[in-house]
């Protein structure tokens, strides 16, 4: 038990061994070594009890070492408790020396008028291999915002499925993904409207270098009877280079007549007439491009609410577009 409000399953660690670079104040770490909670050996999990409001984000931070074996299966499950709300930021990292593969299987549950902020950075390296499955559950009245930050990582697949079950639930995905090298990332979005009055929207943004591929699957559904639906999705793209390229298949599949729904997609390069303004301002043009860069994930990083957290993370991203990390 950390504290009243909530409890993470089978104990917490002691004195932490490995640092994370985006530690905050007000909040509480947990460490995560191969699957397992550090110091209890023991899987993690999380709930929210009823009616208990967070006073600080916990930070879950996953880390695969040369301890573990080079496939891990997990299983995770996130419970936030009827009327509850919390804050969570995952982090997955790899120090090890050679090539990983992970497969992770993630249950997120909100219950009646819970509201949940989650925020998933996936930071590994060159020779990680990372799956994940998301699959979220929201009961009436709820809200997820859940922001996904891929930053680092030889594969990246991130497969999410929402149920939104119950009536003025609200779901908020959003996502920013960098890839360069030969680097793959793929996410798979189902966000299906199974009952009427609730309110969905994606935002996912991807910036690809060399010659990285990305892969981008989204669908809406809409149920028959799921009237006066709202839900819109956007996925935009930049390729800084020749050999750079993206698949993007955004999908709508409504069976009711009074809903609001649109989609849309585009893939692009950086804009002349900005680089040309920035360059005529004395600017050099390694740093317009860069700028040019921040600007167009700043929409997706906006999306986190906590300002400390959101600066962190911006210098993140600053460092992995400069290839500083």
């Amino acid at each position: 038990m950390i504290n009243e409000h909530y409890t993470l399953a089978n104990g917490t660690p002691s004195r932490p061994q490995f640092s994370c670079r985006v530690p905050l104040s007000n909040s509480r770490q947990l460490f995560v070594v191969n699957g397992l909670v550090q110091e209890t050996g023991k899987p993690f999990s999380f709930r929210l009890q009823a009616g208990k409001m967070m006073d600080e984000l916990l930070q879950v931070i996953s880390v695969r070492d040369d301890q573990g074996p080079t496939l891990l299966d997990v299983n995770t499950e996130f419970v936030f408790g009827n009327g509850s709300s919390g804050r969570l930021l995952c982090c997955s990292h790899a120090f090890t020396t050679g090539s990983v593969t992970t497969h992770e299987t993630v249950e997120i549950h909100l219950e009646e008028n819970a509201c949940a902020e989650i925020i998933v950075m996936q930071h590994e390296h060159n020779e990680a291999h990372h799956q994940t499955r998301y699959t979220i559950h929201q009961e009436a009245g709820s809200q997820l915002k859940m922001t996904f930050l891929s930053l680092q990582g030889c594969v990246i697949e991130n497969e999410i499925e929402v149920n939104l079950q119950g009536r003025n639930a609200v779901c908020d995905l959003s996502g920013l993904y960098l890839a360069d090298g030969q680097q793959q990332i793929t996410n798979r979005i189902n966000v299906q409207h199974l009952v009427p009055d609730c309110h969905s929207s994606q935002l996912f943004k991807g910036i690809l270098d060399n010659e990285a591929r990305g892969r981008f699957y989204g669908k809406i559904t809409v149920v028959p009877n799921a009237q006066r639906t709202d839900a819109f999705q956007a996925n935009h793209n930049l390729l800084l280079s020749e050999k750079a390229s993206i698949h993007t298949d955004p999908q709508l599949e409504i069976y009711a007549d009074d809903v609001k729904c649109s989609h849309g997609a585009t893939i692009g390069r950086l804009q002349p007439e900005e680089l040309f303004y920035l360059r005529s301002r004395g600017i050099p043009k390694k740093e317009a491009e860069l700028l040019q860069q921040l600007a167009f994930a700043y929409a997706v990083l906006v999306k986190i609410p906590n300002e400390v957290l959101r600066e962190r993370m911006m210098d993140l991203v600053e460092k992995r577009l400069r290839g500083d990390c």
